[in-house]
């Protein structure tokens, strides 16, 4: 079992930054690859970044890619998403997943992951 809980968001204006936390209680977190995915009202979850397990590969989403940043701190259990030159198309929730003892080192379907936290909102304002 692994539980996460993210934190970090709020309401930010266009062009401003946030750093979302992915807390992770139990002992496999060093062996999961990690996600953060997000959902906009009426809209499907879509991928946004993705780490391995050791921190050496991160993959990006095309819309995000040079303005986020994906980390992770195994020591801390925690993964973190830094986020830049904020957009209102970033407005969002934003999950925290994780894969435990992955085939890969990370995947863009949120169907791959098996656990996920309870999200937070990300508000940019125009």
């Amino acid at each position: 079992q692994v539980q996460l809980v993210e934190s970090g968001g709020g309401l930010v204006q266009a062009g401003g930054s946030l750093r979302l936390s992915c807390a992770a209680s139990g002992r496999t977190f060093s062996s999961c690859a990690m996600g953060w995915f997000r959902q906009a009202p009426g809209k499907e979850r879509e991928f946004v970044a993705a780490i391995s397990w050791t921190g050496a590969s991160t993959y990006y989403a095309d819309s995000v890619k040079g303005r986020f940043t994906i980390s992770r701190d195994n020591a801390k259990n925690t993964v973190y998403l830094q986020m830049n030159t904020l957009k209102p198309e970033d407005t969002a929730v934003y999950y925290c997943a994780a894969r435990h003892n992955p085939p890969a080192a990370y995947h863009t379907n949120w169907y791959w992951y098996d656990y996920w936290g309870q999200g937070t909102q990300v508000t940019v304002s125009s």
